[in-house]
């Protein structure tokens, strides 16, 4: 009786959800929602007059859960309904600039349906373990934390090309002044350095896009619409070669990634898990979801070069990463070589290595992100994050050592985390690609990944230490979060499907071959 009591009710919430996303106009506002109101958030606090310290937390904390709790239900909706890779929760309204091709056009389907949750559930663990945080200028530091996190949750919802170019402006502009006001030492040569090189990277970008409006003809930013002018845009080596190198700049493609772990390691806590962990993804996504579908001549022209760029990343990069003495730095460094395995995914170009390159930009960002946690937890117990200085913190903080090597773990890639299928996804469409002696150099980086991850465990928890570390264990305050990205991490470890099926519609519905179509022009699975 119990079992189908579980049934019937398993039943009837399946029917209560379709009945939901058959209202489209609720999610619809509800994807909205998710964007917005982190934004009005910050407004009432920056035009509200004297405000407690309480009311900014509880009112901060506010502005992240609401875009935590709209994206899960949006990815639930998802879940049930959609299944031919079309944007689901569309919204679309006037601008004022559509004589030129804008429009605001909001949906998701099953590419940024993924990284939307994930850029809400590291927006709300980065809030939630910032806002208790004793900064001076409490209020402002939120203001500006919430400001990026609407642009974090806009850019994955935009299907035009202009919002989604804007929706990163916004978020970007945030990490500069927070990282110029409450960095560490050193915070206002690395935030100029940060901002030379994303300006740069970001022009080039924009230069990309302008030409590729320019070159289309369809005169739209439409994401949809651009998709009817594949075949007929000239000047694609040209195009797909900016946008390579301008949101190779912005994800830390090797030799572009010097300014990432300077960045990280000064930047305060809550900033580096949103940079790191979502804001970096921007470059990828915007190859998956335009490069890759609108210009395939450039592509193909560029495929060998990123092939040695992406390498770089893992085993230059892992090689750097391994010789750290830095906590910090290492995990800057280990975020950039990281990213080189996403970057290799998409040199294979196939549903696999696509569908594996997305789910390793959302395991890469809820890791890295609770890596970056658990790092200034670290540093406010030692007061320092040199490994030379560190050593047997486990005696006094066990549990925050079992966070710190389940985290080590699924930044490696070990079963039942998320990273796992990711990796196995660029590791199987690498090994059916044009070039399978790549995965070689993928799995020495696994290992060099292994090594340095293991020592610094081994570093910072074990061992004897005449340092006096104050604070004790995790608090409360400080578990909720890591508990929040760890439990994502092992839920999609456990269960990829709830990601992998509609990955893969979306992904051939960009025009994507499987692996036996690269290899011999055939469609075998028909």
């Amino acid at each position: 009786m119990t079992a189908l009591s579980s049934l019937a009710f398993l039943d009837a919430a399946a029917d209560f959800m379709r009945s939901v996303n058959a209202m489209p106009r609720l999610n619809a506002t509800i994807l909205l929602l998710s964007i917005l109101t982190p934004l009005c958030v910050a407004i009432a606090l920056a035009t509200s007059g004297k405000v407690s310290i309480a009311a900014t937390r509880g009112f901060g904390l506010l502005g992240f859960a609401v875009p935590f709790l709209g994206a899960t239900w949006l990815f639930a909706s998802y879940q049930v309904t959609v299944t031919d890779g079309s944007y689901a929760f569309q919204f679309i309204a006037p601008t004022g600039l559509e004589f030129i091709g804008i429009h605001l056009y909001l949906g998701l389907n099953g590419i940024s349906m993924p990284l939307f949750w994930m850029a809400s559930i590291v927006g709300l663990a980065a809030g939630w373990y910032g806002l208790q945080a004793n900064l001076e200028r409490l209020r402002l530091f939120a203001i500006l934390l919430l400001v990026m996190q609407t642009g974090l949750m806009g850019l994955f919802a935009s299907v035009d090309i202009f919002f989604f170019y804007f929706f990163h402006e916004f978020a970007l502009i945030p990490t500069f002044i927070m990282m110029a006001i409450w960095g560490g030492r050193g915070r206002k040569v690395v935030a100029l350095e940060l901002t030379i090189y994303l300006t740069v990277g970001a022009m080039l970008t924009l230069a990309g896009l302008i030409t590729l409006y320019v070159m289309s003809g369809v005169h739209s930013f439409d994401m949809l619409t651009l998709r009817q002018a594949i075949g007929v845009i000239p000047a694609e080596k040209t195009i797909y070669g900016l946008l390579l190198i301008g949101f190779g700049i912005l994800v830390s493609l090797f030799p572009f990634h010097s300014w990432a772990p300077r960045a990280y390691a000064t930047a305060p806590a809550p900033v580096a898990m949103l940079h790191a962990g979502v804001l970096k993804k921007f470059g990828l996504y915007g190859l998956i979801q335009i490069a890759l579908p609108l210009l395939p001549e450039g592509r193909e022209f560029w495929n060998d070069a990123l092939l040695w760029l992406a390498l770089g990343n893992v085993l230059v990069i892992g090689l750097v990463t391994l010789a750290q003495r830095d906590l910090k730095y290492m995990l800057g460094n280990a975020s950039v070589m990281h990213m080189g395995y996403a970057f290799l995914g998409l040199f294979a170009y196939s549903t696999v290595g696509i569908g594996g390159a997305v789910l390793m930009l959302f395991a890469h960002g809820l890791s890295v992100a609770l890596l970056f946690l658990l790092a200034d937890t670290i540093q406010r117990r030692a007061g320092t994050t040199e490994f030379v200085e560190l050593g047997g913190l486990g005696k006094s903080a066990p549990v925050l050592m079992g966070f710190f090597v389940a985290a080590t773990m699924a930044s490696i890639g070990l079963p039942g985390f998320a990273n796992f299928w990711g990796e196995l996804g660029i590791f199987v469409s690498l090994f059916q690609s044009t070039s399978p002696w790549a995965v070689v150099p993928a799995v020495v980086g696994i290992v060099i990944s292994a090594v340095y991850g293991l020592r610094a465990v081994s570093r910072i928890f074990f061992g004897v230490s005449e340092r006096t570390y104050e604070g004790g264990d995790l608090t409360s305050g400080e578990k909720r979060p890591a508990v929040l990205l760890l439990l994502a991490l092992l839920l999609v470890g456990f269960w990829p499907r709830l990601f992998s099926d509609n990955l893969d519609v979306s992904v051939k519905e960009l025009g994507i071959p499987d692996a036996t179509m690269v290899e011999t022009g055939t469609d075998f699975s028909e």
